[in-house]
């Protein structure tokens, strides 16, 4: 399986911080926000990962990630000059997907919990069909919301932001599919606001039945950062939780070395890289614990 991360737009709602940087570059608390959809896919066993950006950002992107070698992965970059919807991804990244399946996560969504890696395996191994991960919300109308069977996460219906939602689930942004995508997308026709929506690929896979939701229940968190509210919410989030614990919320280096992608010598090289810093300093007592577990898994 292969991954895409969408990291296009211009960060409108975020004038003026967005007026000269990506809004995906813009940092959540220690690390750029990509980082953190970048992580997901990470977990999930994706290594080939294209990044999908404004011709504006994209060297940004480019200058921040380089090749991938440093989290063992192979990263590819494409432009989307104008934002035409979320499933324009797959149009733009047709050739990069090629005949694989296909997991693509929005660039300024941040997920958290125990047991998503799991989740997020379960669904890359499921080869056929797509796969969408559903959080509870307060506030539904705002989303689309998905209806689903429980016992067997067979989704039933999908919604763009209904006027009376019939539930409280909200589709998140982190979706899996099989190699089918890349035509459907390309059949789908624009909306009423002139973009390709993720819901009319969602709801070919419903009409064939084999849409599937992934619930992320309580124990998890699921953080949008569209707004500086959001934005500060996210960064006190993460903030709290790696001072508390004194762990890292995707940190792509320590996931690389904790799949067996890259050796204990290139994490040390890159903790040089980045010098006397917290974030440096941790990569090095990783390797250190790790290391003295015995629990790498190097391949």
């Amino acid at each position: 399986m292969k991954g895409i991360i969408l990291a296009g737009g211009n960060g409108t709602r975020l004038y003026p911080l967005t007026l000269a940087v990506s809004k995906q570059i813009l940092p959540i608390y220690d690390k750029p926000m990509l980082y953190y959809p970048l992580s997901v896919l990470m977990r999930a066993g994706i290594q080939e990962i294209l990044v999908i950006s404004t011709p504006r950002d994209l060297p940004a992107f480019q200058s921040l990630l380089g090749s991938g070698e440093q989290f063992g992965v192979s990263f590819s970059y494409a432009e989307q000059s104008e934002p035409e919807g979320l499933a324009q991804a797959f149009i733009i990244g047709r050739s990069f997907i090629g005949n694989d399946s296909v997991a693509m996560v929005l660039g300024d969504n941040i997920f958290f919990g125990e047991g998503l890696a799991e989740l997020t395996q379960a669904a890359a191994a499921q080869m056929q069909g797509a796969a969408v991960f559903a959080y509870r919300v307060e506030d539904p109308e705002r989303y689309g919301v998905v209806t689903f069977d429980p016992c067997n996460g067979k989704a039933i219906s999908i919604e763009e932001k209904p006027k009376v939602p019939q539930s409280e689930w909200a589709v998140t942004g982190l979706y899996f599919y099989d190699n089918d995508v890349v035509d459907i997308a390309a059949d789908i026709r624009p909306s009423a606001r002139g973009e390709l929506e993720i819901t009319d690929v969602n709801n070919a896979y419903l009409r064939n039945g084999t849409l599937r939701v992934y619930q992320l229940g309580r124990g998890y968190a699921w953080l949008d950062t569209g707004t500086t509210e959001s934005l500060h919410d996210a960064a006190s989030f993460v903030r709290t939780v790696e001072r508390r614990q004194g762990v890292q919320i995707a940190c792509p280096e320590e996931i690389g070395l904790e799949m067996g992608w890259v050796t204990p010598d290139v994490l040390l090289s890159q903790a040089d890289q980045l010098g006397n810093t917290d974030y440096a300093s941790y990569l090095r007592r990783r390797v250190a614990e790790i290391t003295a577990t015995g629990a790498l898994r190097l391949h």
